[in-house]
C-alpha cells in the first residue's frame, strides 16, 4: 500500500494531479488516523475544522485499503459532488482500479410502470398543462437515460408535482411482480452498487435501509468493510426519524388514489370497494381539517385537548379497516390490488399502534406527536434515545465505522455525541482549521441588546445590524433561528433601507430555490441574503461576496417541541442536566455550522456578528464562544468598522 505521506505531501500524488491542492499537516494526520481505524475495524469520531480537507483525508485511505466501502453524506448534492468530482479526482491521482456506484432512494428514479400508467391515465384531471408538458419531457428522458435519475433532467423542477406520479414509493412498488422489472432503473442502480467497490449513499437512504431493509443496502452492508459518515452531525436527527414510525394523511390519500385506479382496471363490479375508497378519502381529509394551523407540532397530550381530533381519528381507523377488509377479498384479481391491500394493512397497524394508551403500549421510550403541514397531518412515534438501537447496528459484524464533520464537539469534548449515538467505545479526535482566524475574522457581540424574549428584540437586532451592514457594504448572510424571525428581519430591514435610502439588494429565503438564491447572491456582489435553517449549513460562498454573517440569536431548539421536551424530561428524570448535556451541545453545533459559512478559504476575511447577549451575560456563554474558531472578539462597533476599513483598504 502507498505511504500516505507520499499521497499528501506538497509534491505528492494529490498535488501532482489535482489543481490547487495544498498540503496540510491536519489532513495527513486525519488520513493516518482513518487508515489505522480501517485496518483494525475500529470506531472513529473525527472533527475536522473548515479547510482541513476532510473529504480527501478519508477518500485516500479508503480507496487504498481495498474492500467494500459505503460513504454516506448529508445530502444528495454532496452525493453528486463526491461521485462526479471528488472520488474520480482521488482515484486518478492514486491510480487505483476502484469501481464506484451512486445509489439514491427510490423516489429519485423514474419508474417505468408508474410513468406508463400516468401516460395512459385519463383520470389525471388534477394535472395542469405545465405538468403535462413535464410528463412529456420525462417520457423522452426515460427513453434515452442510462440511469433514470431525475437529477439528470434539469428542465423539470425537482419539486414538480408530476414526479410523484412517475416514481415509486416503498408502498406502491410491485417489486419482482412488476411488468417493467427487467428494465427497472432502481434495480439497475442496486445491481451496480452490489458490484462496486465504493458506494455513495446519503444518510436518509442508509437509515431507511437499516430500519426497513428495503432500499438496496440489505445485501451491501454484510459485504462492507468500511462505513464512512460525512456530515455526521446530522445523524442523530436522521436516525431518530427512521428509528421511529410515522404515517400521514398524504400516504392515505395516495392509497385511495391508487386503489381507485386499480378498482377501475380490475374490480369495476365491486361497488363496495368504490364506496369504501370514497369514505376513507373523506375521513382522511376530515382528520386534517381538525387542525386549523400549519407547520406546527403537537405532543399527544396537547393534540388530545382538541375535541375534534380523537373522534376524527377513530372514524379514519374505522373507514381504513373497512377498506382493508374489502381489498383483501379483491387482492387476488391483480398485483396492484394486492399491493393496495398490503399498504392498507400496514397503515392500519401503524395507526392502531399510535392510538394505544401508555399503559397498553410496549414502546414506553417513544414520544407520540403530531405534525401538521399545509395539506398533510402526520402521526409520529419517535424514540427518546437512539443510542441502543444504533449501537446494535455497530455490533452486527466487524467493520470500520468513521464519523466525520466540522462540527461534532463542544470545546473539543465529544461526550454528548458519543452518548447520543451509542458510540461509547469510539476513539475521538479533533483537528483545528488551518485558517488564521485571529487575522481573518472578528467576532462581534453588540453591547446593550435586550434578552431574546423581549418583545422588541428583532427590532433592536436590526437597529444594531444596520451600521455593520453599511460598513461591510452589504455582502452579508443574515441567519435567523425561525421563519417568523426571518420575515420580521426582512420587513424591518427593508423599511430601514427605504428610510435611509440604502440600495443594497435584499434577498429572502423562499424567493427561489436555494441554488438560485446563491447564484443571485454571488452575482450581485453586495447583496444581503436573509435566511433560516436552509442556509445554516452546506453553503460555500468564497471571496468578497460574503464578508459578514449575522446570527439573530443562539440556536436553541424551541423547548415546546414535543420530541425535545420529552427528551429533556427523560434526562432530568434520570438525574441528568438536560440543558448542559443535551440542549447546549446541540445549540453549539448548530451555531458552529452557521458561523462556518463565513471563512471558506485562506484568503477570506469577515465579521461574525452574534446578536444574542447571553453569549456574554450567561455562565454558559463562555463555553459557546470557546467552541467557535479562535477569532478576535469585540463588543465595540468601532472595531468592526476599523476591520472593514482595513479589509476594503
Amino acid at each position: 500500500m502507498l505511504e500516505l505521506k507520499s499521497v499528501f505531501a506538497a509534491d505528492g500524488l494529490l498535488s501532482r494531479h489535482i489543481p490547487g491542492y495544498r498540503a496540510r499537516d491536519q489532513q495527513l494526520e486525519m488520513a493516518q488516523a482513518i487508515a489505522d481505524t480501517i485496518e483494525r475495524n475500529g470506531l472513529l469520531v473525527a472533527e475536522a475544522g473548515t479547510g482541513t480537507g476532510k473529504t480527501f483525508a478519508y477518500l485516500a485511505p479508503a480507496l487504498l485499503a481495498g474492500g467494500k466501502v459505503i460513504i454516506s453524506t448529508g445530502t444528495k448534492t454532496l452525493q453528486d459532488q463526491l461521485f462526479n468530482r471528488d472520488i474520480p479526482s482521488v482515484r486518478n491521482a492514486l491510480n487505483v482500479p476502484v469501481t464506484v456506484a451512486l445509489l439514491k432512494g427510490r423516489v429519485n428514479y423514474i419508474c417505468h410502470y408508474h410513468l406508463e400508467k400516468s401516460l395512459q391515465d385519463n383520470h389525471m384531471h388534477f394535472v395542469n398543462r405545465e405538468e403535462i408538458k413535464y410528463l412529456q419531457l420525462i417520457e423522452r428522458y426515460a427513453l434515452r437515460s442510462k440511469d433514470g435519475d431525475k437529477s439528470g433532467l434539469s428542465t423539470v423542477p425537482e419539486n414538480a408535482a408530476i414526479w410523484h406520479h412517475v416514481t415509486s414509493t416503498r408502498e406502491n412498488c410491485l417489486g419482482s411482480e412488476c411488468p417493467s422489472y427487467k428494465k427497472c432503473f432502481l434495480m439497475e442502480a442496486r445491481k451496480n452498487a452490489l458490484a462496486s467497490d465504493v458506494v455513495v449513499v446519503n444518510h436518509h437512504l442508509f437509515f431507511a435501509d437499516v430500519m426497513l431493509r428495503d432500499e438496496g443496502l440489505t445485501e451491501l452492508l454484510p459485504a462492507c468493510n468500511t462505513v464512512i459518515f460525512d456530515e455526521a452531525h446530522q445523524l442523530p436527527q436522521t436516525a431518530s426519524l427512521f428509528f421511529g414510525e410515522s404515517v400521514s394523511t398524504g400516504q392515505l390519500l395516495d392509497l385511495t388514489q391508487d386503489s381507485q385506479v386499480e378498482a377501475l382496471n380490475s374490480a369495476r363490479d365491486c361497488v363496495a370497494l368504490t364506496d369504501a375508497i370514497a369514505s376513507l378519502e373523506k375521513a382522511t381529509k376530515d382528520l386534517r381539517l381538525t387542525v386549523d394551523d400549519e407547520n406546527v407540532r403537537y405532543a399527544l397530550p396537547v393534540i388530545e385537548k382538541n375535541k375534534a381530533f380523537r373522534p376524527a381519528l377513530n372514524q379514519l381507523v374505522e373507514k381504513l379497516s373497512e377498506l382493508e377488509s374489502i381489498l383483501e377479498t379483491q387482492a387476488e384479481r391483480s398485483e396492484g390490488l394486492e399491493n393496495c391491500w398490503r399498504r392498507a394493512n400496514s397503515h392500519l397497524l401503524l395507526i392502531k399502534r399510535w392510538c394505544l394508551t401508555d399503559q397498553e403500549s410496549e414502546n414506553i421510550d417513544y414520544v407520540r406527536w403530531v405534525e401538521v403541514y399545509s395539506r398533510v397531518l402526520q402521526l409520529n412515534a419517535t424514540p427518546l434515545s437512539i443510542a441502543e438501537i444504533f449501537s446494535r447496528q455497530l455490533d452486527a459484524s466487524p467493520r470500520a465505522w468513521i464519523f466525520t464533520s466540522a462540527t461534532l464537539s463542544v470545546k473539543q469534548n465529544f461526550d454528548h455525541y458519543l452518548h447520543e449515538m451509542g458510540l461509547g467505545a469510539a476513539q475521538s479526535l479533533c483537528w483545528d482549521s488551518p485558517f488564521n482566524y485571529s487575522e481573518q475574522a472578528l467576532l462581534y457581540v453588540p453591547a446593550g441588546l435586550p434578552e431574546p424574549h423581549h418583545r422588541d428584540y428583532i427590532e433592536q437586532v436590526v437597529k444594531a445590524a444596520l451600521p455593520v451592514l453599511k460598513a461591510s457594504r452589504g455582502r452579508a448572510f443574515f441567519l435567523c433561528t425561525s421563519l417568523r424571525a426571518m420575515q420580521q428581519v426582512h420587513d424591518q430591514l427593508t423599511a430601514a433601507f427605504v428610510a435611509e435610502n440604502i440600495t443594497f439588494p435584499v434577498l429572502l429565503q423562499g424567493e427561489g430555490s436555494r441554488s438560485h438564491m446563491l447564484k443571485r447572491f454571488r452575482e450581485l456582489e453586495n447583496a444581503i441574503l436573509i435566511g433560516s435553517h436552509s442556509f445554516w449549513e452546506g453553503i460555500d460562498v468564497r471571496g468578497e461576496a460574503l464578508s459578514l454573517v449575522i446570527i439573530d440569536k443562539l440556536p436553541f431548539a424551541p423547548p415546546d417541541d414535543p420530541v425535545l421536551s420529552a427528551r429533556i424530561e427523560k434526562i432530568n428524570r434520570e438525574g441528568g442536566n438536560a440543558f448542559m448535556e443535551y440542549q447546549l451541545p446541540h445549540a453549539v453545533i448548530s451555531l458552529k455550522q452557521g458561523a462556518g459559512r463565513l471563512i471558506r478559504d485562506e484568503n477570506d476575511r469577515g465579521v461574525l456578528m452574534i446578536c444574542d447577549p447571553r453569549l456574554t451575560t450567561k455562565s454558559y456563554g463562555r463555553k459557546i464562544w470557546q467552541s467557535l474558531p479562535p477569532m478576535k472578539r469585540t463588543q465595540q462597533l468601532a472595531d468592526v468598522e476599523a476591520f472593514f476599513l482595513r479589509k476594503i483598504g
